[in-house]
């Protein structure tokens, strides 16, 4: 029991923003990431994105990830997305800092207004340890690109009228070596958004 509460706190937090989105015709509901605009606007366009950390025991990890989609039809979506990463681990010494980034394309269908079913191709540069440099006393790093192919789905539910809580497990299909994670470690979000 302690290692899953340990688990559920050091995987990343987000939260959620959406802007200028339409309404879901088929149940009026309006879905997250795809909310209405006040006034009305049924625009096919909506922008948001994440904003994710995580700290525990000395590590400290912030992300951004603003996002613009299109809305094909009520259910399905796509759009792309920029990413950035920080990263500091105080649990070596000296410690390390890195920065991330890369972008990403997506497609979302909503099975039901609450279910919806992502696919999204990532490419993303990743500051690798190489190893540690005596001398100076500093850590040797690499920067590689690294693509990824994530499938899953996710749980989102309304709690109000702009105010969503979500859920999302996402899984790797291509497992490129230079992958800082795990083979076939779920990448795991859940958080509340709010529309503008």
């Amino acid at each position: 029991m302690k290692k899953i509460l340990i688990l559920l706190l050091i995987i990343p937090i987000s939260f959620t923003l959406a802007f200028n989105g339409g309404d879901d015709k088929t149940t009026g509901n309006s879905t997250a990431n795809e909310l209405v605009k006040p006034g009305g606007n049924q625009s096919k366009v909506y922008y948001g994105g994440n904003i994710g950390f995580n700290f525990w025991n000395d590590y400290f990890y912030l992300s951004v990830q603003p996002l613009i989609g299109y809305k094909v039809s009520p259910k399905f979506s796509v759009g792309g997305k920029l990413s950035y990463s920080y990263i500091n681990d105080k649990r070596v010494d000296p410690s390390f800092d890195s920065h991330n980034f890369g972008g990403s394309a997506f497609a979302r269908y909503r099975v039901t207004p609450q279910i919806y079913m992502h696919s999204e191709f990532v490419y993303a540069s990743f500051d690798q340890i190489s190893g540690f440099d005596f001398q100076k006393n500093e850590w040797n790093s690499i920067r590689v690109w690294v693509p990824f192919l994530l499938l899953g789905g996710g749980l989102s539910q309304h709690v109000g009228p702009n105010v969503w809580l979500f859920a999302e497990v996402l899984f790797d299909v291509i497992q490129d070596s230079n992958s800082p994670y795990k083979k076939w470690d779920p990448f795991v979000s859940f958080g509340a958004g709010v529309g503008f």
